[in-house]
């Protein structure tokens, strides 16, 4: 799917309705100032030549593809799946960018609807392994002279459901309710999935 044609006459995507703001950590009751962000999604939206509409989707894109691509990677551990994801989500965030209100950063607001067509993409349901939902954040020691690349390496090698939650939560910074609800799941799951992925990185790393 190619998000951004050439061809300055290209018909632009439809809007088929807004997409949820997302987790708590996203919203605000202030309105978040940027005035780069700002002038960006004022011109996509401004009702004028289309080849001025998509010479700033291409300029929002190529401010944000590098952070939003390695998002979609880590969730999915496959490079071609992330490149999908990353198109399928701009498509999104251009249709509903009318709707956004600037309650957060714009990088927020776009990497939650990333975080969602890559949990589409990766269709976790049933993937989760059962586990005890009171074993969650148990304390254990890490090996001192872990390097980035070693740790990256053994993240990529969990299953999918630990490997998710674990970069959600700890990666990313989302809270265990907000992972919950993202995916269905109780906050006990979301919990246990974590301590989970840290017993086998702490295996492997050590």
């Amino acid at each position: 799917m190619n998000t951004f044609p050439n061809d300055p006459n290209a018909t632009e995507p439809r809007a088929t309705g807004p997409v949820p703001v997302g987790p708590e950590h996203t919203r605000s009751d202030r309105t978040i100032t940027d005035p780069v962000e700002r002038d960006l999604v004022a011109r996509c939206l401004f009702d004028g030549p289309l080849a001025d509409r998509r010479l700033a989707q291409r300029q929002l894109f190529e401010r944000y593809k590098r952070a939003m691509f390695t998002t979609a990677y880590r969730i999915l551990n496959d490079y071609d799946h992330a490149n999908d994801v990353l198109q399928d989500a701009f498509v999104d965030v251009f249709r509903s960018l009318g709707q956004f209100r600037f309650q957060s950063t714009l990088g927020a607001w776009i990497k939650i609807i990333v975080v969602r067509q890559a949990l589409r993409k990766q269709q976790l349901e049933g993937r989760f392994l059962t586990l005890d939902e009171t074993m969650h954040d148990q304390p254990a020691p890490w090996r001192d002279t872990i390097t980035g690349a070693e740790l990256d390496a053994a993240i990529r090698t969990l299953p999918d459901g630990a490997r998710t939650i674990f970069l959600l939560v700890e990666v990313e910074g989302y809270a265990h309710k907000e992972v919950a609800e993202l995916l269905g799941v109780s906050e006990g799951t979301s919990k246990s999935q974590v301590s989970y992925a840290k017993k086998l990185l702490r295996k492997r790393l050590s």
